[in-house]
Formats: structure tokens, C-alpha cells, sequence
């Protein structure tokens, strides 16, 4: 069990593309005054449909659907705006500030942070520091994958290892690389591709490839075999591909299956 360093003919550029949705005009002008609303809470902090409405030159009514699709998408939550000074009659106006889930969607400098953490531990550690760290990282996720794959069958390990990296952002997908044998060509090995089509940490394993080498690892231990590599999107390829080989076939299988030699002569003894 392990990573191999063996040449595969299977292809990493021949993983399947996911789906694409391509909405309409309507939708892609909802969704982008949705995001225009979000982003001017995360830069003027919380605001008031009305003051929201000004801001974007549309009328109040239309921020509010906007806001009521913010809320219920937990991405927003309104609060009572607070009062300085002497308060009038009335309720106090309502404003909307963004959740932490809503924070959570713009962008945040955490490759840059990562980044800077691991060349500290590099420097202070070593190589091997980074690659401790590396394997820490994924053990977590070994943890969590391993109760999923423990009573599978080996041949359903590929596609239920891909479903559970789609759940964590990973956009998963699997292929399988059997083929006719083909006269003259070295035979293609028999086993299915895992293509992850999204790396939360590209920048970082930019860098840090000991992410791709302790991710990789820990797919051969979970799946109970070697594997191989193909193609990462940290190096540049489109798609991060790990190549599986049909597992082994076990002894008491192979002993079940009749052998080339037998099947003739139980042929002979039939014609006979």
C-alpha cells in the first residue's frame, strides 16, 4: 500500500466534466444586486433597506427582496439600529448586518496567512516539520472518511471517497479506465480515476506540495491499495487526478477461478 511511481495509461485530462449551469439573463441580474447588497453591508457595516436602496438607485421594496433571500440564506440577520442621543417616537429602524457565515463568502488573505505560517515552520523545523504538519493535517479527514469506507466494497471505494470529498468543496468525481486490450499496445491497467475538480489550498500546495504528497497518502491508506497521482491543479493541470487499480484478486478467489490449463482439460475430457 502506497503511492506508486509506476507509468499509468490512464489519462488525466480524460476526467469527467461536471455539469454546468449556465442561468439566464434575469437570474445573473438578481444574483449580482444580491451580491452588491452584501458587499455594501460588509463595507459600510449595518445599513437599513433604505439607506441600501439610495446607495444602489433602486427602490426600497427591491433591496428588501433582496435582503429577505440574504436572510433566509443565513448570510444576513437584522437587528435594531441603535440610538445615540435622544430617541424619537417609534420603533428604531431595522438594519441588516452580515453573518458570519455572509463574512465567510468574500475573500479573506488566509492562503497568504497559511502560507507565511509554513515557511516559518519550514524555517524553524526543517522539511520535515512541514511534512509532519502536512500529515496532521489530513488525518482528520482520514478519520472521517475511513467509518465511511470501512464496510464498503472495494470496488465502490473510488466513487463513495469522491462523494465525500464533493460534501467538503472538493467538486469529486470518478471514471473508470478499463479498456479492450488492444493487439500490439501495452495493456491499459484495469482501475478507476478520483478527480477533484476544486483545491481549497491551490496557493498553498503552490508552494507546499507536501499538502498534494500527505492527501495523496492518505487516499491509499483509506482505500486499502496504491495509487497514483496523475495531476494536480497546484502544478497547473485542470483537475487533480489519483489513479486506483482494480483491487487484487484474493487468494481464495483465485483459487475459485479455474486456471487456462483446467478449462482444457475438462474441454478434452468433455470431447473425449
Amino acid at each position: 500500500m502506497g503511492v506508486s511511481r509506476e507509468q499509468s495509461q490512464a489519462e488525466p485530462s480524460a476526467c469527467p466534466e461536471l455539469p454546468e449551469i449556465a442561468p439566464d439573463a434575469a437570474t445573473e441580474d438578481r444574483v449580482g444586486t444580491r451580491n452588491r447588497v452584501a458587499r455594501l453591508i460588509l463595507a459600510n457595516g449595518p445599513s437599513t433597506a433604505a439607506d441600501l436602496a439610495v446607495r444602489l438607485g433602486v427602490t426600497p421594496a427591491g433591496v428588501r427582496r433582496h435582503l429577505d433571500a440574504l436572510l433566509a440564506e443565513g448570510l444576513v440577520e437584522a437587528r435594531e439600529q441603535r440610538v445615540y442621543g435622544h430617541r424619537g417616537r417609534g420603533r428604531p429602524a431595522k438594519v441588516f448586518a452580515l453573518t458570519g457565515a455572509g463574512r465567510s463568502v468574500f475573500h479573506h488573505t488566509y492562503d497568504e496567512m497559511a502560507i507565511d505560517a509554513l515557511r516559518f515552520i519550514a524555517e524553524s523545523g526543517g522539511e520535515s516539520a512541514v511534512d509532519a504538519f502536512a500529515r496532521r493535517r489530513f488525518a482528520g479527514l482520514a478519520d472521517r472518511y475511513r467509518e465511511l469506507l470501512a464496510d464498503t466494497d472495494p470496488a465502490e471505494r473510488p466513487s463513495v471517497l469522491a462523494d465525500a470529498l464533493t460534501a467538503d468543496g472538493y467538486a469529486a468525481s470518478t471514471r473508470s479506465t478499463a479498456t479492450a486490450p488492444t493487439p500490439g499496445k501495452r495493456p491499459v491497467v484495469e482501475g478507476a480515476q478520483v478527480c477533484q475538480h476544486h483545491c481549497p489550498v491551490q496557493h498553498v500546495a503552490e508552494e507546499f506540495p507536501q499538502l498534494c504528497e500527505a492527501e495523496t497518502q492518505v487516499f491509499a491508506e483509506l482505500l486499502g491499495t496504491h495509487v497514483q497521482r496523475l495531476a494536480t491543479i497546484a502544478h497547473g493541470d485542470g483537475v487533480c487526478t489519483t489513479f486506483i487499480p482494480v483491487p487484487p484478486v484474493t487468494t481464495a478467489a483465485a483459487a475459485e477461478r479455474p486456471t487456462q490449463a483446467t478449462v482444457s482439460e475438462q474441454s478434452e475430457g468433455a470431447s473425449a
